[in-house]
């Protein structure tokens, strides 16, 4: 197999793709490998196809005039592929489409690697025309597979262990998770600021997650609050807007200890940046707080956190015993999830506020 060292001594330093489209936590995920890859070849030229709703996880709104704002890629490709599902025959996805294989296909990259294992988005490496794709062997989507021009087995318990493992043996070395800069949005840092209105330590709620199996319910997130709120700390709740109706739900199960904060994705960023605990699910923001080795508290019930779970970071993971790896995606909260209790998640809040040594509560 052709190595990176092998590609760039032939020639100008190698072009790497990396195609990882969403979700927050799933490109969050595949950021320790190519940020263990940037270290081990600073000359690499290293693109990134992603959704636009997770751009800001790359680059500021204002990279083109910062040299720090895109601190881990050299380029990012835009893949509105949430757009092209609903309207998949429509003149503008078909434009969008092919705009986009005609600016990959002239980077003329050395090697595309496909770390979410989807069918479409081993569709758009294929099309970026590498000299070299590779997958895993098996893709989160089996008929992606067919696409890869090599694929990679890989054995890691843990996602972000299995990202190193895959792009490590596309690129002929050997990966290990490596910690991750995100980018600086000083507009976002300023405008959260503002929402924020001082400085008071703040506990972040995030109650939403990809599908319903994985949501603990509103009103055990709403006493939650109230407990912490008693022992004098700010209690904040994600929202996607001020109409965010579980946002809602767990202030006014909160009594109004705790306040909703839509945020712009910069802004969750920064948030995140600052927090001084997040207590959410197996979803986006307690990634992105395990990404900037922020404590976190992870209620998981359908998902393993022995692969999802919050990595490198101060965590309690609580799931049940009952709880069983199904992704399934079911409306209602999983059997085991609900029997996660409110003194369960008080305590362990409690005991990272502290700060306790991490452990696995099963």
């Amino acid at each position: 197999m052709t190595t990176l060292s092998q590609l760039a001594d032939a020639g100008p330093p190698p072009r790497v793709l990396i195609v990882r489209m969403g979700a927050m936590g799933d490109v969050l995920h595949a950021m320790p490998a190519v940020t263990a890859l940037r270290e081990l070849r600073p000359d690499a030229s290293i693109g990134w196809v992603i959704e636009p709703r997770w751009l800001p996880l790359l680059r500021t709104s204002d990279a083109d005039t910062r040299g720090d704002a895109m601190p881990l890629v050299d380029t990012t490709y835009l893949a509105a592929s949430r757009e092209w599902k609903r309207h998949p025959l429509s003149p503008e996805t078909l434009a969008s489409i092919a705009v986009l294989k005609r600016v990959l296909c002239a980077e003329h990259f050395d090697l595309c690697v496909d770390m979410q294992g989807l069918i479409r988005t081993a569709v758009v490496g294929k099309m970026a025309g590498a000299q070299k794709f590779v997958g895993r062997a098996m893709p989160r989507e089996a008929p992606a597979r067919w696409l890869y021009g090599e694929r990679v087995q890989t054995t890691a318990p843990h996602v972000i262990e299995q990202g190193c493992e895959l792009l490590g043996a596309a690129a002929g070395a050997a990966l290990k998770p490596a910690s991750i800069r995100l980018p600086v949005d000083e507009a976002a840092e300023a405008s959260l600021t503002k929402k924020l209105g001082g400085d008071v330590p703040f506990v972040f709620l995030a109650p939403t997650a990809g599908w319903g199996a994985k949501e603990w319910p509103a009103s055990r997130y709403g006493a939650v609050a109230s407990e912490l709120a008693r022992a004098g700390f700010r209690v904040l709740v994600n929202a996607s807007s001020h109409e965010d109706a579980t946002a809602q739900a767990v202030v006014q199960a909160s009594g109004g200890a705790a306040s909703a904060i839509p945020c712009t994705m910069p802004e969750l960023i920064a948030l995140a940046r600052r927090t001084a605990l997040v207590i959410a699910g197996d979803t986006g923001p307690l990634h992105l707080a395990a990404a900037f080795g922020r404590p976190v508290v992870g209620l998981y019930g359908p998902t393993d956190p022995a692969r999802t779970g919050p990595y490198a970071t101060q965590s309690r993971v609580l799931r049940h015993a009952s709880s069983e790896t199904n992704h399934s995606r079911h409306s209602s909260t999983e059997a085991g999830l609900m029997q996660i209790t409110v003194d369960e998640v008080v305590e362990a809040a409690f005991e990272l506020l502290r700060g306790g040594e991490d452990r696995v509560v099963e």
